[in-house]
């Protein structure tokens, strides 16, 4: 089997940053697939689920609430691995063309107060699985140690 992209990344080199993990095309449409990294692979803990689950809910909402982005918003969630994100926008774009949305949807998280969107019995599969604190404190941390300052090699793959 041919082995897919994400698996050819170096992820021995591999930082924070905001990448463009693929590009798809379905006719005159573009979608680009957008690698989120929070923490350094196979170098730093991964994040646990509860905090993942909550990022991924905020962000989510922040996102299809967003009056420039939410009708190019595809898709907002984890990576298997625990390390990020994926985000999926309609359009052939780079990390460049998003920086200022990442910027606005994680001091959204950081900033975040209140009931979790969507964590109610109702309304989620495993809705007690939620850690808005420790959501806060890497979406800071993204902020302050990656994304505030990043600069283009954080925005392309290592070779």
């Amino acid at each position: 089997m041919e082995k897919i992209a994400s698996f050819t990344i170096n992820h021995l080199l591999l930082e924070p940053g905001i990448y463009v993990s693929r590009r798809d095309r379905f006719g005159d449409t573009v979608l680009t697939t957008f690698d989120l990294r929070m923490t350094a692979p196979n170098r730093e803990p991964v994040m646990n689920t509860a905090e993942l689950h909550t990022i991924e809910h905020l962000g989510a909402t922040f996102l299809r609430n967003d009056p420039e982005w939410k009708n190019r918003v595809v898709y907002f969630g984890p990576m298997g691995c625990r390390t990020g994100n994926y985000l999926i926008l309609a359009g052939e774009l780079e990390p460049a063309d998003i920086k200022e949305l990442v910027v606005r949807m994680f001091e959204f998280i950081r900033d975040f107060e209140g009931d979790i969107p969507g964590a109610r019995a109702d309304e989620c599969g495993n809705y007690l699985d939620q850690n808005l604190a420790m959501a806060k404190w890497l979406a800071a941390r993204y902020l302050n140690d990656t994304l505030y300052d990043i600069d283009n090699a954080h925005m392309v793959y290592p070779e």
